[in-house]
């Protein structure tokens, strides 16, 4: 069923056309991406669709009982009720039906409407086609409903009060009460945002499995991936339509660029032949009339346009004013949080020269947290930090917290670097996209992806060899954050970043660092490599729970099967590995204690009460360590 047909659609801002002959169709269960750069107009093309803004030409049709559900780009929600009672206030009408159900099923129990047969059976009738339709509408398990939104989007304390939720979480909540709605078609710009990786795993499925047609304007592409089956491209006031997932939009937008540019160039030989021929024999008798021929055959002829290719990029990259020394960062023990109250402990790693490191977990765990305390922002509440040598920071805040002056943009660059020439500013602002007037915005007014470019800008001239990054890819649109993949890949210093676009991590990453409230892990490689990992873990604990069943099975039953064999074959497997890892972290903790019993002999140490101290803990703690792993190895030689 076509639920919404958009034709032949334009919108002005004042004078500047900013979408035209605009096509669009919406079927039960299309899954739409609409895609483009920052500024094509694609936030514009959604609200003229959701009925928030009007347009200048062509037609919207949608039937009169088709239900449209719109979220904006970090839409929070405001109330003065809890987070349960506000998500009640989306099943008014079933709760009106509840009321009236039970008040018919007072009155059919009232001893004089038991007497009247007629009355009873209106009544009994009247109540069966409500207790249907209640039924029908979801009576019996909105609250479920309700529960299963909340948890999913990482609300589990349902009881507090919205007011005192951050602006994120009312973003999130938003997104919740428009999912509970459940729309015919479901509008969403930039649902991701203030979505932690898990909760965003949640929505592509919830999404994956919705009954209505969905809208989507996004700049995850590991999301776009999950969720779209077709993909509108809105570029240079234009549209155009792609059917597959982003992935295969990005092959099909290539292959018929390819294709085009070679009819064209075809075309084009064609043209040149017949113009020449026409030149060389137009004069000659003999051969006049099949110049004349070829003449009309050339006015006849349908010239194609040069395909257009990509829109401008920025283009910048990221260089180092000098080089640091191998060990960059040591964080030992640390503990983060804000005026004293901790989010995390007993954070430990490593970031040596070159490395790039993700810093991944759920929203609220402390992330942006630790990178601010890293760069001295906030004080440590424990633990220590080591700075490498040579060592200078660069930070980008996701916030852009500190681009808010009145300054034009232009000043914003030139006020730091006083020396440079202004030639060379307006350069550099040039590759990444301010051009022309562009440069004499005030940088207060720009939008969240200018802001963000023009951070990029300074964080460039910097020159830093440590790189810390919180969110870099938001508000960026696909194609700035695919040049800033580029930029940061080629990147000769060490970076460590936070950020929840797993696209990202992955092509970024060299190792991945997870935080939990109570420390961290470290995992070699990238994201796919971490979530591998992670399954891996999951499959273990299983395994082992499972070994323990089968064991205790085994005793009891005194038996054994072609299944359990099998099983036991893969934990032996298990078994084999884990006691390789554990050997090898026994040999390097054997190692580790050697070298701090050598240290405690040298005479410049066990004079330093306080450089012996040091030692002894962190000899007593590697000793605990490696008598754990000694009993466990114990365990698995069995």
């Amino acid at each position: 069923m076509i639920l919404l047909q958009v034709n032949q659609l334009q919108k002005y801002y004042g004078a500047d056309l900013i979408l035209s002959n605009i096509k669009l169709e919406l079927q039960t269960r299309d899954r739409v991406a609409l895609v483009g750069r920052n500024g094509a107009g694609k936030s514009t093309l959604l609200k003229i669709i959701a009925g928030h803004l009007s347009h200048d030409g062509g037609e919207i049709i949608k039937p009169k009982d088709v239900t449209i559900g719109y979220l904006a780009q970090n839409t929070g929600l405001e109330s003065n009720l809890s987070i349960w009672d506000e998500m009640l206030t989306v099943f008014k009408p079933l709760q009106a039906m509840e009321k009236s159900l039970r008040q018919l099923e007072v009155q059919m129990s009232d001893p004089t409407i038991l007497d009247d047969t007629g009355k009873y059976e209106r009544i009994l009738k009247e109540y069966d086609q409500l207790q249907v339709k209640f039924k029908e509408q979801g009576g019996y398990q909105y609250e479920a409903d309700i529960r299963s939104v909340l948890y999913g989007l990482n609300f589990h304390n349902q009881a507090l009060m919205i007011a005192s939720l951050s602006g994120g979480q009312k973003t999130r909540l938003a997104l919740g009460k428009l999912l509970l709605t459940k729309p015919d078609i479901l509008i969403l710009d930039e649902p991701t945002n203030h979505l932690d990786i898990d909760t965003l795993s949640w929505l592509e499925q919830y999404l994956q499995g919705y009954s209505g047609a969905i809208l989507i304007v996004s700049h995850d592409r590991y999301f776009l991936d999950k969720v779209v089956t077709q993909v509108y491209e809105v570029s240079r006031r234009q549209i155009q339509r792609f059917t597959g997932n982003y992935s295969a939009y990005l092959e099909l937008k290539a292959a018929n660029y390819e294709r085009d540019m070679k009819l064209y160039e075809k075309q084009q030989q064609e043209v040149a032949d017949l113009q020449d021929f026409i030149q060389r024999n137009l004069a000659r008798a003999s051969t006049t009339k099949r110049a004349q021929s070829r003449r009309k055959k050339l006015e006849k002829m349908e010239l194609m346009d040069r395909p257009l290719g990509d829109e401008k990029s920025a283009t910048f990259s990221f260089e180092i004013e000098r080089q640091s020394g191998n060990d960059v960062l040591s964080v030992e023990s640390l503990t983060v949080g804000y005026e004293g109250k901790k989010i995390s402990e007993d954070i430990s790693f490593r970031a040596y020269k070159g490395e790039s490191i993700a810093l991944v977990g759920p929203n609220g765990i402390g992330k942006s947290t630790l990178l601010k305390t890293i760069i001295k922002k906030l004080p440590a509440l424990g633990g220590d930090i080591r700075y490498g040598t040579n060592l200078q920071i660069g930070y980008y805040d996701q916030e852009q917290a500190e681009l808010t002056s009145n300054k034009r943009v232009l000043n914003e660059l030139w006020d730091e670097y006083p020396l440079k020439p202004e030639k060379e500013i307006r350069t550099v602002l040039g590759n990444f996209l301010f051009s022309g007037d562009d440069v004499l915005k005030i940088v207060s007014t720009l939008s969240g992806g200018e802001k963000a470019r023009l951070a990029l800008a300074k964080l460039m001239l910097e020159k830093a060899n440590l790189l810390i990054l919180d969110e870099p890819t938001n508000h960026l649109d696909l194609d700035s954050k695919e040049v800033l993949e580029n930029a940061l890949i080629d990147y000769p210093g060490t970076i460590l970043f936070v950020s929840h676009d797993r696209y990202f991590i992955n092509r970024i990453a060299t190792k991945v660092l997870e935080l939990s409230p109570k420390g961290s892990l470290e995992y070699l490689g990238d994201y796919d490599y971490y979530v591998e990992k992670k399954l891996e873990q999951e499959e273990l604990a299983a395994l082992a729970q499972a070994a323990s069943v089968k064991k205790t099975a085994e005793q009891e039953l005194e038996k054994n099967s072609y299944q359990q064999d099998k099983e036991s074959k893969k934990l032996e497997r298990q078994r084999k590995r884990r006691l390789e890892e554990v050997e090898l972290r026994i040999e390097e903790l054997e190692e580790q204690i050697q070298e701090f019993e050598q240290q405690l002999c040298d005479p410049n140490v066990f004079q330093d009460h306080e450089k012996v101290l040091e030692i002894n803990v962190k000899s007593e703690k590697a000793k605990s360590e490696l008598e754990q792993l000694m009993e466990e190895w114990s365990a698995l030689a069995e």
